[in-house]
């Protein structure tokens, strides 16, 4: 299990910041300073503050799978016998270049996956290695007809975090020390 980090302090600057990087992260960061008011060195030096806290943690090329010869999209629900079984089969699935997502859920499956692959005999090829990891009991597939929405950006909320007043940095003078004058 992954350690909760601490909510990272963001503004309205920060939000907007990720939501054109989110729209496009080939966008030049001075294109991005122009739309939120900064120099592209200070939007440069806030992404590396978010990537530093985690909040970005990539950059992707968003492909179409069906243009690359993947047709098939499924998600395929999976049962094991013990808790203590669900992290092996975490480890067991990273492996498999066609789990796109791997989730720990509530209901009636342990572990939800979705899965791309080139057909269905593919699709059939995937189920039989997953029922072959240890402590799988069951699983139950889903092959998906059609996609009416399929999104990777996530909605932020800029009216909100525009409404909301800037906080300021305290600013402390420095005392001077012995034969030094103050900055």
């Amino acid at each position: 299990m992954r350690a909760r980090l601490p909510a990272p302090d963001l503004d309205a600057t920060d939000l907007r910041i990720l939501d054109l990087l989110q729209e496009s992260c080939k966008r030049p960061l001075a294109s991005i300073g122009e739309k939120v008011g900064l120099s592209a060195p200070a939007v440069m030096e806030r992404v590396h503050k978010m990537e530093e806290a985690g909040v970005i943690h990539g950059y992707v090329a968003l492909v179409d799978a069906r243009l690359l010869g993947l047709d098939v999209t499924a998600f395929i629900g999976v049962s094991v016998a013990h808790p203590r079984m669900i992290g092996a089969f975490e480890r067991e699935v990273v492996n498999m270049d066609a789990v796109l997502e791997c989730h720990h859920v509530t209901g009636a499956h342990t572990l939800l996956l979705k899965v791309r692959t080139v057909n269905t005999e593919g699709l059939e090829e995937l189920i039989d290695r997953i029922r072959s990891v240890e402590g799988v009991t069951r699983t139950e597939t889903n092959v998906v007809l059609s996609t009416q929405t399929e999104r990777t950006r996530i909605a932020l909320d800029l009216e909100e975090a525009d409404a909301q007043p800037r906080q300021r940095r305290i600013v402390r003078e420095r005392t001077p020390r012995a034969g030094r004058p103050a900055q």
